[in-house]
């Protein structure tokens, strides 16, 4: 963005009130800079926040909060500087304010509030982020409005003043280009330090860019600058101000609730968290296009189809991430395209232009409020995502005609589609690709009861597609109905906090005694107990004594009588079962709703009956609380701090690796527990403890077979120790191995490649 330049000349064409080509183009190119200034900045904040308040989805849907109330300051702000009549002062007013803004630079996250309660973090984050960037924020997405606003002026005697929102789709393309370079080009190839710095200099450009535009402007004899305001129109009636609202408040609401759904089980990362906000922001582009690429009437049928269809697999959760990925994201897409393609149907006249923004932005904060403020409240469980799916069939229109012969031909194809493949294959053994991979990939994990409803959802969405009333009905039937069958380990105990939902729930192994509690996060177990007196005390799954986990803390207990643990990331408290009287344990959970779950012996008992003495938890972000534990004091570091199935990944830095070391004794142990289904993370950490020239062993383990069902589990740790002594014994017992040099850089505090980690794994 830094080449972005207009030249005198040019800006004298543009006010000159001829009917020129360069118009339109200048005024998108700057509408176009300060969108992708206002949209790079999101993930970037975000990722500054992260080692504060870990690594949870929630931090994103926070913060998106914020995002949206200071887009909406921005667009009050916009909208009371239109009822300053000169534009010469309007511009005036606003480079003012741009160049205030500017003493916020370079951006950073101000720590003038202290660190987080972990058991009340939404005040601090809002605030903490309106300290630290409210104003460059707000003051810049002011400029969209504002400058469709001087647009509509300038070429108010030509078409295309008539239609200023054009530019809006300017606006929302450089957005999305914005947020599609972050994950592609910009986190993998620059620094944190180098992006706030590319940013305070794009900022900067800017500034420059109005600055000229202002100087020519003002010059005499330069036209029409000071055109007549536009001439206004009547009033906009409250119903539709209100349906403006609730158009934009539905997409805004599903964007934070997908964005929840998804990343629990992937990664806690910017890098996923913008997917949804970038394709929310490309629905603006082809929504308020002229001819817009993909017309209504077929976004309605799509969105139908496809928004049943993910009621389905809202309560399913099947190996093949990629294609739930796929199916939620493009559902998301055509629900949000259905509704702002209603909202441009719907757009007044340019007089109103920024009265409409800000309205629509209202609609944001009330969407995102509800999704990332009040549902985490009142819901004990992520229902504000298929809740918001039957909703938005609201608002869709309503026909009232008879059902079409059209109509009739697409329930005929679609039950060919849905039930033929399937059922030809079985009878005749064909070998189709399509029919196998719909029955293999789509259908296996679901009960046959699900593949019926999965079968009437997509034809009911063609056949629904504009009967309001009914679509709501059956959808709100499919929610119900797949959430029942779903429901997997029987619910014992299920409570919300910031940092995601938890579950605890029974099943069943024969082999253990019987009854075992399980804890889960999302898809992930985050452990278990067997509640048989026999096997209770015995650490399962990633704890168990076999699991390179069990295998170094058996070992370390070995060289003295007393050692000093301390474990990152509580679960069930499994690691309690390893307490001896003399021993010190320390657990350090972000997430205070795990200590009160792992401490009700309703629940799990490793600390309240299977520890001998008192075990110690602190509570908020390890980077933090590790910092005020005393210099070379633990025998034993365990880290094993996931978010569903992700680590986050500033506990895995070359920074955060060498406090850990910094907290051991000589011939202490830190184990990093790196079990990952879809990241490659070890490669990364290995290159951190080679940079850092520490001893260091990895291990995979295999569970085994004739062992319990929840006995043990397959695991991946690597351990590292000050001194080559703290790992003499582990090299002798052939278990572990040294992993060779990598090329992978690692991860510092100041860059992290996600993406990069989703691609080798993917390879693998």
């Amino acid at each position: 963005m830094s080449d972005v330049s207009v030249g005198a000349d040019d800006v004298r064409q543009l006010y000159s009130g001829g009917a020129d080509r360069l118009t339109p183009g200048l005024f998108a190119l700057a509408i176009f800079t300060s969108a992708a200034l206002v949209f790079t900045v999101q993930p970037m904040a975000t990722k500054l926040v992260l080692p504060v308040l870990g690594g949870s989805p929630s931090v994103w849907n926070t913060a998106m909060v914020f995002f949206q109330a200071a887009l909406l300051a921005g667009y009050a702000y916009a909208h009371g500087l239109q009822r300053i009549s000169s534009m010469k002062v309007q511009m005036a007013v606003h480079l003012a304010l741009l160049l205030l803004a500017a003493l916020f630079l370079p951006l950073r996250i101000s720590g003038l509030l202290g660190d987080p309660d972990p058991s009340a973090p939404i005040a601090w984050l809002l605030t903490t982020l309106a300290i630290s960037i409210g104003a460059p924020f707000a003051v810049l997405s002011a400029t969209a409005p504002l400058l469709q606003a001087w647009y509509a002026r300038v070429r108010s005697g030509h078409a295309d003043g008539q239609n200023p929102y054009v530019l809006y789709a300017a606006s929302n393309l450089g957005s999305f280009l914005a947020l599609v370079a972050y994950p592609a080009l910009i986190e993998p190839l620059m620094t944190l330090s180098g992006q706030r710095a590319t940013w305070s200099g794009g900022y900067a450009v800017f500034v420059l860019m109005v600055v000229a535009l202002a100087a020519v402007a003002w010059r005499k004899g330069q036209g029409t600058i000071d055109a007549a305001p536009l001439e206004r129109t009547a009033p906009i009636q409250w119903k539709e101000k209100f349906a403006w609202v609730l158009l934009a408040a539905a997409p805004a609401s599903l964007m934070l609730g997908v964005t929840t759904h998804l990343s629990t089980d992937v990664a806690s990362a910017p890098f996923l968290w913008v997917a949804p906000l970038g394709l929310y922001l490309l629905t603006f582009v082809i929504a308020f296009q002229n001819k817009p690429l993909i017309p209504l009437p077929i976004t309605l049928v799509i969105s139908a189809a496809l928004g049943l269809t993910c009621l389905v697999f809202t309560a399913f959760r099947t190996g093949d991430w990629l294609m739930l990925f796929g199916l939620h994201l493009t559902t998301f897409f055509f629900l949000a395209l259905m509704c702002h393609q209603r909202l441009a149907e719907r757009r007044p006249r340019p007089d109103r232009l920024t009265e409409f923004y800000l309205l629509l932005s209202v609609g944001g904060v009330v969407g995102g409020a509800f999704t990332a403020l009040l549902a985490p409240v009142i819901f004990d469980g992520v229902w504000e995502y298929p809740l918001m799916l039957v909703l938005v069939g609201l608002a869709r229109p309503l026909s009232r005609a008879p059902i079409r012969n059209t109509e009739v031909y697409l329930f005929v194809l679609a039950a060919v589609v849905c039930i033929a493949p399937p059922v030809l294959s079985a009878m005749f053994r064909v070998d189709w690709d399509f029919a196998w991979w719909f029955s293999n990939t789509i259908t296996s994990d679901m009960p046959r009861l699900t593949q019926m409803v999965l079968t009437v959802a997509l034809i009911a969405g063609l056949l629904l597609r504009d009967r309001t009333p009914a679509y709501v009905a059956i959808a709100a039937m499919i929610a119900l109905s797949t959430a029942y069958i779903a429901r997997g380990y029987e619910a014992k105990v299920q409570d919300r906090s910031f940092f995601g939902v938890m579950r605890i729930g029974t099943t069943q192994d024969p082999r253990l005694g019987g009854e075992v509690h399980v804890l889960m996060h999302g898809t992930t177990l985050h452990g278990a107990q067997p509640r048989n007196p026999d096997f209770a005390c015995m650490p399962s799954l990633y704890y168990s004594p076999y699991t390179p986990i069990g295998q170094v803390t058996q070992a370390v207990q070995q060289r003295a009588p007393g050692i000093n643990m301390g474990v990152v990331g509580l679960g069930t408290g499994a690691m309690a079962g390893y307490k001896r009287p003399e021993d010190r344990l320390t657990f350090f959970e972000i997430d205070p709703l795990v200590d009160r779950l792992a401490r009700d012996p309703d629940n799990f008992t490793f600390i309240s009956n299977c520890a001998a003495g008192p075990v110690r938890t602190v509570l908020g972000d390890a980077r933090l609380t590790l910092g005020h534990e005393a210099a070379g004091s633990y025998d034993l570091l365990l880290i094993d701090a996931f978010s569903s199935d992700a680590v986050p990944t500033h506990l895995l830095t070359v920074e955060a690796i060498q406090g850990y070391l910094n907290l051991l004794k000589p011939d202490g142990v830190v184990i990093l527990h790196l079990s990952n289904r879809n990241l490659d993370i070890t490669l990364p950490t290995a290159a951190a403890a080679q940079r850092l020239r520490v001893p260091n062993l990895h291990q995979i383990y295999q569970e085994s077979d004739a062992s319990p069902d929840m006995a043990d589990a397959s695991t991946e740790a690597l351990i590292l120790s000050p001194t080559e002594e703290g790992l003499t014994e582990f090299r002798q017992t052939g278990r572990w191995q040294v992993i060779a040099d990598t090329e992978v850089q690692p991860w510092t505090d100041d860059y992290v490649n996600l993406v990069g980690a989703l691609w080798r794994h993917a390879r693998r």
